[in-house]
């Protein structure tokens, strides 16, 4: 299983908010029925790599949609083969370790 951090940059917008753009990309991922977290500098989701990066293009295509000619997603991916690991298992890896 992975854990993806995805982040997507629509440029050349009328305003600086993005907002509406993500919220389209958040619509797609409700839909695919992944667990994932939104949060106020990316998405994180987890689940099979080959599912999440089909989707991740799907989300990086929205903006276009909507009439943005530009987009800069980045993609972070965490892929453990040795055991199943979410990100809460990473979180509390940490704070187990936090006195």
């Amino acid at each position: 299983m992975a854990i993806v951090e995805i982040n997507i940059v629509p440029l050349g917008t009328s305003t600086p908010s993005v907002g509406r753009y993500i919220a389209d990309a958040v619509e797609i991922l409700k839909e695919c029925g992944l667990k994932y977290e939104l949060t106020s500098m990316g998405t994180i989701i987890e689940g099979e790599l080959d599912e999440i990066l089909a989707l991740a293009k799907k989300m990086h295509e929205t903006p276009f949609l909507k009439g943005i000619n530009r987009v800069v997603t980045t993609i972070k991916i965490d892929d453990r083969r040795d055991r199943k690991a979410t990100s809460s298992d990473k979180i509390k890896s940490v704070t187990d370790k936090v006195a």
